[in-house]
């Protein structure tokens, strides 16, 4: 029966009502990276990827010592393995990958699960227009091979099993007489019987009378990847996985578009030989382009090379930094989830009100973030604020201070690596001293919720491009190479000069402070934040962090009151009540109210800290608590918060 899904809710994010005549699929539902830490036993993978079903292919890869890749598919069935650098053949192992299932897979105690050691694993789920599996049986003879993809494959990998044979790659920039081999270095070669000199179309493949791909009685599995197919998201329009080229690559540099922000990227070199398969993504590390990403090859047994390799994820696509004018890289990209609009404020923000330890700890939230804000609640200690996408790099919200690369003592030295929260270092008071107390807030990046976008200044007007799905109401801009102001921008203010807020520790400008007249050029839209020329947002070669927030049904509220003097119920359409509250007064100087149910929010006297100082919280006094459809403020014990006439934004969470 079609399954029909409509977005009624959604349609205050700008997507408006929507019905579907077939399932909806998104990124999250087929792909995942999942890092994990051997027990030396056995152990379940809940990476939420329907393998046992729906049918798939995951790849292993132990981060912090040599060994040999390890894929495992639902087609050969669990405990058989090969290893992309090796021409091994089939190999089983009854204590690797024991069991597929709906959503993830078993381990035992060997080679996927050695005790103490750090692995990357990737889950392909069989899905048609973004990867399938086939297997055969040779027969020396011309043929085709029917697959399941959809679409015509972008790449395909084909490794013998019955006997040792190095693996082919076919890849659509690649001439049809010519192939790749997955366990080597080499640059591309040809081989007319590979592939019989004939394309791929989207039913079948075609292989010549080689003995890798076709030998007689041989037995064969093929890896297919699509390519820009589209068949994801609301509209089934959207691509989640490109195969494509980049050519002529001058200066070291190049920059692709691929319509989407990747999470996965794997790049080689084909017009000469000795560069691997280098494997990039965000959740080993893949960060602005400032720092260089951790790298896997697929083709080396080696331990992750940290900072191995320039593959920066860029909103649009991604930039490869080479070193040297080296023409002509192919690429595997596939996009960064989720694309789902989430419905509970629990999948994408997290709380933790705990003690430090002293010694390195994983702070977690309940999902895996992008970015986190930790306060120290018993010191006059600065606020740290850091993304996914800044690894070390951390900025303080009660200065315009440039960015700081974290020491070891304050976040470990890749922090964002684990599948739940952030690691933080040791012994400093920022993040972890023993005996301190702190407040700690974790965001998801996810539509009509939250994005990050860091960018290079360019010194003129330009619009720049986002993720968040809809136009965002709440935008945080910092400066990260230079001294420079957090603005806001809010879609209440509509001068005809400018759209936004100013100085996180100033007053709103409303067209009113020529200052900052250049800072937006017009609202932000569902894919593009209008920036002008001014030095804080915008100014040539300098590096910027921008933060979205954005009013999600059920999960978010970003908006404005008017303060009355006493009390008053701030209605942010929720159902449980507000978890995390941040209040800005807008018509007149006044701080940044954070407020949070890890902490209160359920009596008057329950605490707050100002982001905009270095000061403890204030124990006592918030006068803001949580009720069910959002907030309530009263006045008589904090007036700061409920000034009679003032202007007043706020961001909500539940």
């Amino acid at each position: 029966m079609p399954l029909v899904q409509t977005r009624g809710a959604a349609s205050a994010q700008g997507f408006g009502e929507f019905a579907q005549a077939t399932a909806v699929n998104y990124i999250e539902d087929v792909f995942s990276t999942y890092l994990y830490t051997g027990n030396g036993s056995t152990q379940t993978i809940t990476n939420n990827i329907d393998l046992s079903t729906k049918g798939g292919m995951s790849l292993f890869k132990v981060r912090s010592t040599t060994y040999s890749w390890q894929l495992f598919d639902t087609v050969r069935g669990a405990t058989n393995y090969l290893s992309t650098d090796s021409t091994g053949d089939n190999q089983v192992n009854t204590d690797s990958l024991t069991a597929f299932n709906t959503n993830g897979f078993n381990l035992g105690n060997a080679w996927t699960n050695d005790s103490g050691a750090t692995y990357a694993s990737w889950s392909f789920r069989k899905q048609p227009k973004f990867f399938d599996i086939q297997t055969w049986t040779g027969n020396a003879t011309n043929r085709t091979i029917a697959h399941s993809l959809g679409s015509v494959p972008g790449s395909i990998w084909v490794k013998r099993t019955d006997s040792n044979a190095s693996w082919q790659v076919y890849h659509r920039s690649l001439a049809n007489t010519e192939y790749l081999v997955l366990n080597g270095t080499g640059a591309v070669a040809t081989d007319a019987t590979l592939w019989n000199s004939t394309t791929p179309t989207s039913a079948v493949f075609s292989i010549g009378t080689s003995t890798n791909v076709n030998a007689s009685a041989g037995t064969y599995v093929a890896y297919i990847f699509a390519h820009d197919a589209g068949g994801f998201g609301l509209t089934g329009t959207d691509n989640v996985i490109s195969c494509g080229v980049m050519s002529s690559i001058s200066g070291g540099t190049t920059t692709v578009n691929l319509g989407y922000e990747p999470q996965w990227i794997m790049v080689k070199r084909i017009n000469a030989a000795g560069a691997g398969w280098s494997i990039a993504d965000v959740s080993r590390g893949m960060f602005a382009p400032e720092t260089y990403a951790n790298e896997l090859q697929a083709n080396n047994s080696g331990a992750e090379s940290a900072a191995g390799i320039g593959l920066f994820p860029l909103a649009t696509g991604f930039r490869f930094d080479v070193g040297g004018t080296t023409p002509s890289w192919i690429y595997i990209a596939i996009r960064r989830g989720p694309m789902k609009v989430p419905t509970v404020g629990t999948s994408v923000f997290g709380m933790s009100a705990r003690s430090g330890t002293g010694a390195n700890a994983t702070v977690t939230g309940g999902q895996t973030d992008d970015a986190v804000l930790v306060k120290n609640r018993g010191s006059a200690v600065a606020s740290l604020f850091s993304s996914r996408l800044t690894s070390t790099g951390y900025l303080v919200t009660s200065t315009d201070a440039a960015e700081v690369s974290a020491g070891t003592t304050i976040l470990q030295a890749n922090p964002w690596d684990v599948m739940d929260g952030v690691k933080v270092g040791t012994t400093s008071t920022i993040t972890n001293a023993s005996a301190n107390t702190y407040i700690n807030y974790l965001f998801k990046r996810a539509p009509s919720f939250f994005d990050v976008v860091c960018y290079t200044g360019t010194g003129a007007t330009r619009a720049l491009s986002h993720n968040l799905g809809v136009a965002p109401e709440l935008i945080l801009i910092k400066q990260r190479t230079g001294t420079g102001y957090y603005f806001f921008e809010f879609s209440k203010f509509t001068s005809t000069t400018h759209q936004y807020a100013v100085p996180l520790d100033g007053t709103i400008d409303n067209g009113t402070n020529s200052a900052y007249n250049t800072v937006m050029t017009a609202q932000p839209t569902a894919s593009v934040i209008n920036l002008g020329a001014q030095v804080y947002v915008n100014a040539s070669a300098s590096t910027y962090i921008a933060y979205l927030f954005a009013t999600c049904a059920g999960v978010s509220k970003v908006g404005s009151y008017t303060g009355n003097g006493t009390t008053q119920t701030i209605d942010c359409g929720l159902t449980a009540g507000a978890r995390f509250v941040l209040i800005k007064r807008a018509s007149t100087g006044g701080g940044m109210y954070i407020y949070d149910t890890a902490r209160g929010m359920t009596v008057l006297t329950d605490p707050y800290w100002l982001a905009d100082t270095s000061a403890a919280e204030v124990a006592t006094l918030g006068s803001v608590t949580t009720v069910a459809t959002g907030f309530a403020l009263d006045s008589t014990i904090l007036a700061a918060i409920n000034v009679n006439s003032a202007t007043y934004i706020f961001l909500a969470i539940a």
